[in-house]
């Protein structure tokens, strides 16, 4: 793994717009845009590095469903901060029916410095972003300043194929709506999900676009409509679970949830069992079962423990998104109260490459390592003013 400096193409901003990057800038504090797409510098991995990373995503993807069924299986939803009764009953039946759910996709984060094993820092299993950037502009960029090259990536191909193996499981004669929340201002999440609807197209399903603000909910007869006032049936949202399940709509949701076999009205994709893999706790259920596998960090619930006089700690919040309420504590210093459940992961400080903070995003397509995402940041906590940096395999 190396960082090296290129000259970026003329045109480029005009160029990743329109592959469907419409936000290759970042608008700072200060009022001034930089670049969110960064191709002023690119990593290189050789082919037997990729190799065993895609082992390692493989095997820690396994290691998550496992985590998983022992969290169902021994009940340990409160530990996820899930105290709910409706909310459990409805991922337990979700999980035990997994089979009969289309579940797309999923975004591992991870530590890797080119020397050592990768370490996982979180899962983002429900409503994971920079794909859009990982499948496409980054491909193009390689075809043309490296042609002949490789790429970690066959995200655009396996997304398609999903789509096609999981159609069976999707309700005859309905479209497959797709939904962001037109709360997002960057357009991020609405080209993700444009993107998504895309490749579904692709694979020979109907679709149809709606936004999370726009789905009504019909009294008469009981289901979730458009604003054409035509049934819901299925739907991908980017849209968390936990939103999902705790706003004003919730008892509708839970109501109607097609969980598998027909046995609601609305079929939600991703699956209600994805709010046990994006869930900071997962961290330290991984780390209860899997005690010093050389891909976890140590994480705990109940404080840093032994992590205060050794390695340091990061405080994660159980939920949140591009790095939200994450702190970072130092050997020696004194566990600070928090007013929100936290899981407490062994500070393992991003790699440093020329003054840039690293973090890998590995994508899993169904059960399979799909592609890479690479984001850099100015400090240790990768947030919403990290760039996103293309790759090649030499």
């Amino acid at each position: 793994m190396e960082r090296r400096t290129i000259t970026p193409r003329t045109g480029w901003q005009e160029t990743v717009e329109e592959q469907g990057l419409i936000y290759p800038l970042t608008r700072y504090p200060d009022g001034s845009l930089r670049p969110y797409w960064d191709e002023s510098a690119h990593y290189v991995f050789s082919l037997p590095e990729v190799e065993a990373l895609e082992e390692v995503v493989e095997e820690l993807h396994r290691m998550c469903l496992a985590a998983a069924e022992h969290i169902v299986t021994h009940d340990r939803f409160a530990d996820l901060g899930i105290t709910d009764p409706r909310i459990v009953r409805a991922v337990t039946e979700a999980w035990h029916r997994r089979a009969e759910l289309p579940s797309v996709y999923a975004r591992f984060d991870l530590r890797y410095d080119g020397t050592g094993p990768a370490k996982l820092l979180e899962y983002n299993a429900d409503t994971p972003t920079s794909l859009v950037e990982a499948a496409s502009p980054q491909w193009f960029w390689m075809e043309e300043c490296f042609p002949g090259a490789d790429q970690w990536n066959s995200l655009h191909e396996r997304l398609v194929d999903a789509w096609k193996k999981q159609a069976a499981l999707l309700p005859p004669g309905n479209p497959l709506y797709f939904a962001h929340s037109s709360d997002d201002e960057l357009g991020e999440d609405l080209m993700t999900v444009a993107y998504l609807k895309e490749t579904a197209e692709q694979a020979g399903l109907e679709t149809d676009w709606i936004s999370m603000e726009e789905i009504g909910w019909d009294r008469l007869s009981g289901r979730f409509v458009d604003n054409k006032l035509r049934f819901i049936r299925s739907l991908f949202k980017l849209y968390p679970w936990e939103w999902l399940t705790t706003d004003r709509f919730a008892g509708h949701v839970l109501d109607t949830l097609d969980n598998g076999g027909g046995t609601g009205t609305t079929l939600w994709i991703e699956p209600a069992w994805k709010m046990l893999l994006s869930n900071k706790a997962l961290l330290a259920i991984l780390w209860e079962l899997y005690p010093d596998h050389p891909n976890l960090l140590p994480a705990y619930l109940d404080g840093p423990r032994e992590l205060s006089r050794t390695t340091g700690w990061v405080a994660k919040p159980l939920l949140g998104r591009e790095g939200a309420g994450v702190t970072i504590h130092e050997p020696g210093t004194a566990p600070a109260s928090r007013d929100e459940p936290c899981c407490y992961q062994a500070l393992a400080p991003l790699p440093d490459f020329d003054g840039n903070r690293v973090v890998l995003g590995a994508w899993v397509v169904e059960n399979e390592s799909a592609g890479l995402g690479i984001r850099e940041s100015s400090g240790l906590v990768t947030d919403e003013y990290a760039r996103f940096l293309p790759h090649v395999i030499l």
